[in-house]
C-alpha cells in the first residue's frame, strides 16, 4: 500500500511538528451538503489556531492519503459514491482504485503507519447491545489494541453497550484514562453513568502517558482520552434516553440488523431530537479537536 502523504503533513512530521489526524466518515457520511465541507474546513482550521497541522485521512482513487488539500476535502463532501472505509476495506479499495473516507479503524491505521501520534474524533464503536445474540462488535476495538494511537473522543457510541465496551477494551490490553473527569462520557452525554479508573488533568499529563507508554516496550496499543462534551453542550439526558429507547424499538420492528444498525440509531436520533443530538456531536467533536492539537503539540516538545 503506498501510503501518501501531503506535503505539510509529511514537513511537520520530518521537523517534528505538532500533526493531528482527523477521520473523514463525518465529511462524507455524517453530515448534509454543503454543512459537511463547511465543518470540515472548521475543523481543519481549528487545529491550526492550536498550532498544529490537521491531517484529515481519506482513500481517493485508491490511494490513501494522510492530510487533505481543499479540493481533496471537496471531493469526500461532494462527490457521489465515496463509499465507507473500515481498515478491513483498505486492501480492497486500494486493489479496486476505489474512494472512501476513513471510518476510525482505517483513520487510527492509516495515520500511524503515517507517523501520527495523535488523533481526535467524536464517539468510538464499541460492543453493540444483544451482543449474546448478535456477536456485533466494531472493528474500532481490536484495531485499537494493536495500534500505537492517542484517540481523543467522548467516549463510545451512547447507542452500544458502554459497561460491555468498557469491559471489552480492558481485556483487549487498551488504555482509558478520562480527561478531566473519573467518569466516562457517554458521546451526547457528559456522563455514561460508569466510572474510569485514571483521570488526566493538562495535555501534558497525555504526553507523559505516551512517552511512558514507549519506554516500557510494551505491546502496540492506544490510549483512549476520553473527553466529555460540555455539560452545557451535552444532549438532554431525559429526551436522550426517551429517544434512543424509541430508536431500539424501531430497529428491532423493523429488522434493521449488522451494520445497518448504528447509521439507522444515529439517524433516528437526529430526526426525533430535531437535530440536537447532532449539535452535541458536534460540539464533542470541536472540543476533541482542540484537546488533540494541545497534545499533540505537548507531545512532540517532549
Amino acid at each position: 500500500m503506498v501510503l501518501v502523504l501531503s506535503e505539510e503533513v509529511r514537513e511537520a512530521i520530518d521537523a517534528r511538528r505538532p500533526v493531528v489526524a482527523l477521520e473523514s466518515t463525518i465529511i462524507a457520511h455524517g453530515l448534509p451538503r454543503p454543512r459537511n465541507l463547511q465543518v470540515a474546513l472548521e475543523l481543519e482550521d481549528m487545529v491550526r489556531r492550536e498550532g498544529a497541522v490537521p491531517a484529515t485521512v481519506a482513500l481517493l482513487d485508491g490511494r490513501p492519503r494522510v492530510g487533505l488539500d481543499k479540493e481533496q476535502l471537496e471531493r469526500v463532501a461532494n462527490e457521489d459514491g465515496i463509499r465507507k472505509l473500515g481498515h478491513r476495506d483498505l486492501p480492497l479499495a486500494v486493489a479496486a482504485g476505489a474512494s472512501g473516507a476513513t471510518t476510525v479503524s482505517a483513520t487510527a491505521q492509516l495515520a500511524a503507519l503515517a507517523g501520527v501520534r495523535v488523533f481526535a474524533t467524536g464517539g468510538l464503536g464499541g460492543v453493540h447491545r444483544e451482543w449474546t445474540v448478535t456477536q456485533d462488535e466494531s472493528a474500532d476495538l481490536g484495531l485499537l489494541a494493536r495500534t500505537r494511537i492517542t484517540v481523543v473522543c467522548a467516549g463510545v457510541k451512547s447507542i452500544l453497550d458502554v459497561p460491555a465496551t468498557l469491559q471489552r477494551l480492558e481485556t483487549l490490553g487498551v488504555a482509558v484514562a478520562g480527561y478531566g473527569t473519573d467518569r466516562f462520557p457517554g458521546f451526547y452525554l457528559s456522563d455514561s453513568g460508569h466510572p474510569v479508573d485514571w483521570t488526566l488533568d493538562t495535555p501534558e499529563q497525555v504526553a507523559d502517558v505516551m512517552r511512558a507508554q514507549d519506554g516500557l516496550g510494551v505491546p502496540e496499543s492506544a490510549l483512549i482520552v476520553a473527553h466529555p462534551v460540555p455539560e452545557a453542550d451535552q444532549l438532554d439526558p431525559g429526551l436522550h434516553a426517551r429517544v434512543l429507547a424509541d430508536a431500539l424499538r424501531a430497529c428491532a420492528e423493523q429488522g434493521v440488523t449488522g451494520q445497518a444498525v448504528t447509521p439507522f440509531l444515529l439517524d433516528y436520533l437526529v430526526r426525533h431530537t430535531e437535530g440536537a443530538s447532532l449539535s452535541a456531536n458536534l460540539a464533542a467533536v470541536r472540543g476533541n479537536v482542540r484537546l488533540a492539537a494541545r497534545i499533540a503539540t505537548a507531545w512532540t516538545r517532549g
